[in-house]
């Protein structure tokens, strides 16, 4: 995925300087906006990071967030983690900056102009590209590029305080912008917030429904006697037990797979090393990747006796899974994937 060429440099200088220009100014002058975007410190981001004064409370406050506009209504005004954005009209050209956004605008019909992706992928996730469109690059989830964000000339930008809270002026003087707090275990409340800003919420809330009606019936597929499941994340320099707070974690527990002890507590994940691999116990155990497999401790992880020495493993119930769908698809349409795979493996 990479941005379109776009001819002589003088008509790019003309497409982006004022919403570029008008950006830059405000990050030079430190204006202040509907919500501001932080002390400068990185103190907004770090509030709703894992284990930030926020973080617990992430997914209560998102859900307070919306319009009270009526379908169809616009001018409309959205409440969000940064404030108060006013739209004018139905968005059609949007661009978004996490995979969860992404996710959430193609699940609603729309095909967004431009996307960040994570670090070191530049491509559309997999599951989305047939419904996705063409999107653009606007550089990456921790490395905005707010020169083709702004030639890509949107009328709505998506994002999340924890991605880009440092960004939201800048981006705010380009396009109308609505944050949520953080990508992860609110993905249903960030759903409904973008759903809100694109005039889709009845849609949205009907998708929400679907996806709960069918993890209810998984879960009394499964029966009461359901099998533990552990969660194990493979990433360079950690290894995480991926536990309740966490997108993952909400799929499980609206199913109702019981989990380890370890990770049945109200945080997104617990840190382990290759030689404690034994507190990934569990009936079932499902690994995810970031990145390159030999940038992290998996083969070392795997080789170990402890790891051997695993109730799933010696099961053959240790199955590595889609990282971009299990653990960055963080939407709807992901979420519904994973159910899927779930059926596949323990409904049998």
């Amino acid at each position: 995925m990479s941005i379109r060429p776009s001819g002589s440099r003088k008509r790019v200088a003309a497409a982006v300087a004022l919403p570029l220009a008008a950006a830059l100014a405000l990050s030079a002058c430190g204006s202040s906006g509907s919500g501001g975007s932080g002390d400068g410190k990185g103190r907004t981001k770090e509030k709703v990071a894992q284990g930030g004064e926020g973080f617990a409370e992430a997914a209560k406050k998102t859900a307070s967030f919306g319009t009270d506009a009526e379908p169809g209504q616009f001018p409309r005004t959205i409440t969000h983690a940064m404030g108060e954005t006013e739209l004018k009209k139905q968005p059609k050209r949007v661009v978004v900056l996490d995979v969860g956004e992404f996710d959430n605008a193609v699940s609603l019909g729309f095909e967004p102009v431009g996307l960040a992706p994570t670090e070191g992928d530049n491509e559309i996730p997999s599951y989305l590209k047939k419904q996705a469109g063409h999107p653009k690059s606007v550089g990456t989830i921790n490395n905005l590029n707010l020169e083709a964000i702004a030639e890509l000339k949107p009328d709505l930008i998506l994002g999340s305080q924890l991605r880009a809270a440092d960004k939201y002026k800048q981006l705010s003087a380009i396009a109308p912008t609505v944050f949520s707090i953080r990508p992860g275990f609110t993905w249903k409340e960030n759903y409904l917030l973008n759903a809100a800003a694109l005039d889709r919420t009845k849609q949205a809330k009907a998708q929400l429904d679907a996806y709960e009606k069918k993890a209810e019936k998984l879960g009394e597929d499964l029966g009461d006697d359901k099998p533990t499941v552990s969660m194990v994340r493979y990433m360079p320099g950690m290894i995480r037990l991926y536990a309740k707070a966490s997108f993952i974690g909400t799929i499980l527990q609206d199913v109702g797979l019981p989990r380890p002890k370890n990770q049945q507590v109200d945080d997104l994940a617990a840190e382990i090393s290759a030689e404690r691999m034994d507190e990934a116990d569990a009936d079932w155990i499902f690994t995810g990747t970031y990145g390159d497999p030999k940038a992290t401790d998996r083969a070392k992880a795997q080789d170990s006796p402890l790891w051997k020495n695993l109730r799933a493993v010696q099961k053959g119930q240790a199955k590595n899974v889609d990282e971009e769908i299990w653990y960055l698809g963080l939407g709807v349409t992901a979420a519904d994937k994973v159910l899927d795979d779930l059926r596949g493996y323990l409904a049998k």
